[in-house]
């Protein structure tokens, strides 16, 4: 019996008839759906050339969408490795043997994680701008890296201890058996095992971060939504423009989730394939011939 029949019922012939049915009633209500949207926009004469044609021009891009991106890339890759970091010092601190320890970064985390990521942006904009000797033209970039730094990374540790805890107790017994201590065998064993297994929710969880970055317009960050908003408003076209960045992100977003399923397929091959050549192995160290 097939793990799938185990979870539920197969359909049967009345079942797949009524889920192909609301299937296509599901399809017919989105398509209408879009039809009035279009059909609004058509009507306020949003599908003009004049509105779109700016977007075919190069200086549009060269000054505009370009930088946009760029500064929407810069603030997301630096919050990337800050947050891999943070995640992964908090995330042995929430696995340590040391009580104190772990019950200060378990605050931390949790606390961080309750924060709204705006929230944060905007207090630590005002901080840098009015309470440091940062310059004010720099104050909106470090408040939105550090603000997505210190909300993602905490996700990242509760990534790193959950794949820490979803691991056989065998892996930690194996490595106390050969001599190691805890943390050795956290290091050494745990960590590297559980890094593989969190790979795609970690690669997910950059998509976050792009996509939280737009909100750094709210505090200034000339970013590729501010420049988008700005572009539109001095060529009368907000919605075209609007729609342009929004497609951006999600080819971006796209191209890092197919990442993360790719990746995953490699890893899952991987693991498939050492698994077959422990197999191969008898208990002498000897393989197997293969049949």
């Amino acid at each position: 019996m097939s793990t799938q029949a185990v979870l539920f019922d197969v359909p049967g012939p009345r079942a797949k008839r009524r889920i192909l049915v609301f299937n296509i009633l599901g399809a017919l209500l989105v398509l209408g759906i879009l039809a009035v949207a279009v059909n609004g926009l058509a009507e306020k004469d949003q599908f003009e050339a004049a509105k779109w044609t700016p977007f075919l021009e190069w200086e549009t891009w060269q000054y505009t969408l370009l930088p946009g991106l760029l500064a929407t890339l810069k603030a997301a890759g630096v919050a990337v490795i800050t947050s891999i970091a943070f995640g992964l010092v908090f995330g042995f601190g929430r696995l340590s043997q040391l009580a104190p320890l772990r019950w200060v970064c378990d605050v931390v985390v949790e606390f961080l994680r309750a924060v709204p990521v705006l929230l944060m942006m905007i207090f630590l904009y005002q901080f840098f701008a009015k309470s440091t000797p940062m310059e004010a033209s720099d104050a909106p970039f470090w408040a939105v890296v550090v603000a997505l730094t210190l909300y993602n990374g905490s996700v990242i540790a509760e990534l790193v201890r959950s794949g820490v805890f979803g691991l056989p107790k065998g892996q930690r017994e194996a490595g106390l058996a050969i001599g190691l201590t805890p943390s050795q065998s956290l290091r050494s064993i745990e960590i590297p095992q559980a890094l593989v297994a969190m790979l795609p929710a970690l690669l997910g969880q950059f998509v976050v971060i792009l996509k939280d970055s737009a909100l750094g317009y709210i505090i200034g960050y000339t970013d590729l939504l501010a420049n988008a908003q700005r572009f539109g408003a001095g060529a009368g076209n907000m919605l075209p423009s609007l729609l342009v960045a929004a497609l951006i992100f999600i080819l971006i977003n796209m191209l890092l989730t197919f990442t993360a399923q790719r990746l995953s397929r490699l890893l899952g091959a991987r693991a498939g394939k050492l698994l077959e050549r422990e197999d191969a192995i008898d208990p002498e160290g000897v393989e197997a011939p293969v049949k």
